[in-house]
């Protein structure tokens, strides 16, 4: 089986991240399309999509809408 390309490959909400992950521009026009405009990465939330935990793309999108939830709440 081909290893997914991040840089390349369409990624989709069910895209599971895989140990090859890389925060490429394919990712961050997936996530600025799923999240907004104000999409950003930030060490904490790269650290948390590298973490080993079994997740997809979508888990990914809505844990940054959810911890810019929580901020805004500060």
């Amino acid at each position: 089986m081909k290893a997914f390309d991040w840089h390349a490959d369409p990624i989709d909400r069910n895209t599971v991240v895989t140990s090859a992950y890389k925060n490429t521009q394919n990712v961050r026009r997936f996530l600025t399309a799923q999240c907004g405009e104000g999409f950003a990465f930030d060490r904490a939330f790269m650290a948390w999509i590298k973490d080993s935990t079994a997740k997809t793309m979508g888990d990914v999108a809505d844990e940054w809408k959810r911890r810019q939830a929580g901020s805004s709440q500060l």
